[in-house]
Parts: C-alpha cells; sequence; structure tokens
C-alpha cells in the first residue's frame, strides 16, 4: 500500500504498461540508444526523484536526498547522474574486457523490462524467485543449466523419439519447469563479472549471495534502503515504471557500448 503513496507513481498508463510488460512485451528489442542521453530533465520526466514517504526514509541514504515535497523524499537528481555515470564508466569497462552483468529484477513491475533489457544486450537474467546457491552453490546451478540446454537441443532434434508418449511428456513437462526457473542463466557457464539488480528488498537475497562471492553489486537505490554494501549504488526510484524504463535504458546503453568497444578491439587484433 505504501508504494501506491508515491507521488506520480501509480497512474492509470503506468498500470496498462505494466500489464503489457507482464504479458511480454519486448520494450527494449527495438529501442534507439542513439538518442539517449543523461540528463536530469528526462529524469525528471520520468519520475526518477520520487522517493518514499518521509517516515519510511532509510539514513543511510540521507546524502541522496534532495529534500521533502508533500511528505514524500525527493532524490537529488545532481547525485543520480553522478552515480549513474559511476556504474555506467564500470559496466563499459568490464563488459569491453568480456564479462558478463547478471540482471535481476523479480519485483513485479521490473520483470519484463528486465528480460527485455538483458536479451537486448546478450546479458544473462533472473526474473523469476532466485534460486538459492545461484552463486554460492554455482557448481550445482551449472549442472542443471547444463541438462537444460542439452535437453532442449534433444528435443529439438527429436531425440527423445524412442522414448513412450507418456515419457516425452514428462522430459517436457521438465525442462518447461526448468526453463521458467533457470533460462534467463541456462547459458551462464561461469559466474558472472558483475550483477545489477532494480531492487534492494524485493533482489535481496541476490545481494546476500553475490556479497557472499565478492561480485560488484550495481543497483537502484530508492530512499528506503541501505546502499552501503552496494558497490555502484544508483539513486532513483525503483517502483515507477517509467522511471525503471529510462534506467534500464542507460545501463542497457552502457552495455552495448562496452560490447562494441570489445568488438572494435578484436577487429584490430
Amino acid at each position: 500500500m505504501e508504494e501506491n503513496k508515491k507521488v506520480s507513481l501509480v497512474t492509470d498508463t503506468e498500470a496498462k504498461e505494466t500489464k503489457k510488460d507482464q504479458k511480454g512485451e519486448d520494450y527494449f528489442a527495438d529501442f534507439d540508444f542513439a538518442d539517449l542521453e543523461v540528463s536530469m530533465q528526462k529524469m525528471l520526466k520520468s519520475g526518477v526523484h520520487f522517493g518514499h514517504q518521509k517516515s519510511r526514509k532509510n539514513p543511510k541514504m540521507e546524502k541522496y536526498i534532495f529534500g521533502t515535497r508533500n511528505d514524500i523524499n525527493i532524490i537529488d537528481l545532481q547525485k543520480t547522474v553522478e552515480k549513474l555515470e559511476e556504474a555506467r564508466v564500470f559496466i563499459e569497462k568490464i563488459v569491453s574486457e568480456g564479462g558478463v552483468i547478471l540482471f535481476v529484477g523479480t519485483k513485479k513491475q521490473a520483470k519484463g523490462l528486465i528480460r527485455s533489457a538483458a536479451t537486448r544486450c546478450g546479458m544473462p537474467y533472473v526474473v523469476e524467485r532466485w534460486l538459492g546457491g545461484t552463486f554460492t552453490n554455482f557448481k550445482n546451478i551449472a549442472e542443471r543449466t547444463r541438462f537444460l540446454r542439452e535437453g532442449q537441443e534433444k528435443l529439438k532434434n527429436n531425440e527423445y523419439s524412442k522414448y513412450t508418449k507418456f515419457e516425452q511428456m514428462k522430459i517436457s513437462e521438465e525442462l518447461e519447469r526448468l526453463e521458467k526457473k533457470m533460462g534467463g542463466i541456462k547459458e551462464m557457464t561461469k559466474l558472472p563479472s558483475a550483477i545489477f539488480a532494480t531492487s534492494l528488498n524485493e533482489d535481496n537475497l541476490a545481494i546476500k549471495e553475490a556479497l557472499c562471492v565478492g561480485l560488484p553489486i550495481i543497483a537502484l537505490t530508492d530512499t528506503n534502503v541501505n546502499p552501503e554494501c552496494i558497490d555502484y549504488p544508483i539513486p532513483a526510484n525503483e517502483d515507477a515504471i517509467s522511471s525503471l524504463k529510462l534506467m534500464l535504458g542507460y545501463i542497457c546503453q552502457a552495455v552495448l557500448q562496452g560490447k562494441e568497444k570489445k568488438g572494435n578491439v578484436e577487429e584490430k587484433k
């Protein structure tokens, strides 16, 4: 209920956009990143500056808060631009060096957008419930994703035709179940170089595991969270669809620029 009290957060348009995203609308599939510039004006228009109610402010976010309006904390967009640029430089660098970033967004309004952004970037993603041990017990996770990849390939090549129809049905159901749970990471054969998360609260299990194995963390940080454990915190509204689209666009753009640099280096060799 508290999220609905955010200024300008839940409009009829955004409610419709949420439904579209949940149905799998691929927002970033044909997105033109050439004209995307980091600007406070764009952020203002997208509601990036709207935080949570003053009563829910985490003291650790104080330095990123400009003030309060109508009992709502207002994020300092100058700080947002500053921290975003730091994160983008880091992202571009590790991707240009061949690194992989795992996109995590299990919050309802973020799922479709995370899937779309990660797919456009060619990066792994998690949008369903975080699987315990994804990082801390990666060997077992890798075995399951390999089983999924190989099973889907066998299904595609009709290699299960020798089994009974009932056995084929069971195999198909198992592969579908695994695809839903870990389809976004099935090509991730080793630990990623870093993770990007849209919500510290909803994605807290992923954050904890990343900390356990020492992975760098990039994350959107709203006014009700503690950003101190995050390597690259980006102060931003994590609830509004418009804010998520813009901030994910910036992250996605940095990944693609990193890939372009990597490609240019490889061409010169």
